[in-house]
């Protein structure tokens, strides 16, 4: 069975791409594993018309609205393989499949790994955040703490104060010098130098000294990964940042590899649902021009 276009991923920027071929008629596939970035968060922030809806929801209404589109297909599952075959390409599933599309559409996300402190990963994404725009009005202008990872995360502890009184928590992983305590000063932030035995109750730290403390919420970075290996297969390039190795793309989302494209979290070093959303849309309506005007 062929294609004109399968989309690795069914998040926010795979569904968005789908939208735009599926309008364009364009027989397309959506190969999907289930296993959004925002799954651990009950609500999401920040998208114009969608604030404060639970993400599930969001998506659940996505399908539902591209299930009117009759070129468009879904697939339950994973791609773990994809090669480049005669003018177009071959994907094979995770149940043996072999299948076969004129253009290829990375949506694949990240995977996000998180410092190992006790009791971190149990309560990310609903009281350890990584966006203050997706989750620090919710705080209600509370303590915020700011867990440090390396000197990465003074950009978080100089934004965070807008959202609550902060503390930045180095935890061992960062010590800053004079001109970045300064700059830490300018913006009232709190310096605390123990390190972090546990996390208990909503956001209450335990201290290796016996001293405790109990904040609003906590904001960490976390050391990500692209959640396929399908990219580095296919030749793409990559771009490097501190926290991800990531899909080096054009202003019109497409690869160093001609005829594959890549939209959302695995192609920039930072991200969010309503810029996947936007990315989708890009990609999405590039490769449908791309099966119009380029010779295969």
């Amino acid at each position: 069975m062929s294609y004109d276009a399968i989309i690795v991923g069914g998040s926010f920027a795979g569904l968005s791409a789908a939208l735009q071929l599926g309008r364009a008629r364009r027989r397309t596939l959506i190969i999907d594993e289930g296993l959004r970035r925002n799954r651990f968060v009950s609500h999401s922030h920040g998208f114009l018309g969608q604030d404060g809806r639970p993400p599930q929801d969001i998506v659940a209404d996505a399908r539902e609205q591209l299930r009117r589109y009759e070129t468009v297909e879904w697939l339950d599952g994973r791609a773990e393989e994809a090669e480049k075959a005669g003018s177009g390409f071959s994907v094979k599933t995770s149940d043996g499949r072999r299948i076969s599309a004129r253009r290829l559409v990375l949506a694949t996300g990240v995977v996000d790994s998180l410092p190992d402190v006790p009791g971190l990963e149990e309560r990310w994404g609903r009281s350890v955040f990584h966006c203050p725009y997706c989750h620090g009005y919710e705080l209600n202008q509370g303590n915020v703490g700011v867990i440090a990872v390396s000197e990465i995360s003074m950009h978080h502890a100089m934004m965070l104060p807008d959202w609550g009184p902060t503390t930045f928590l180095l935890n061992g992983a960062f010590s800053p010098d004079e001109e970045q305590r300064a700059q830490l000063a300018r913006r009232s932030v709190g310096i605390e130098e123990a390190q972090i035995e546990k996390i208990t109750g909503r956001a209450d730290l335990h201290f290796t000294d016996g001293r405790t403390a109990s904040f609003a919420g906590l904001f960490v970075l976390p050391q990500s990964r692209i959640a396929s290996g399908l990219a580095e297969q296919l030749g793409c390039e990559f771009e490097e940042s501190p926290l991800l190795h990531f899909i080096k793309t054009s202003q019109m989302k497409e690869t160093t590899v001609s005829g594959v494209f890549a939209c959302g979290d695995a192609t920039r070093p930072a991200g969010s649902v309503p810029i996947a959303v936007a990315d989708g849309n890009i990609a999405g309506a590039a490769t449908h021009q791309s099966l119009i005007f380029r010779e295969d």
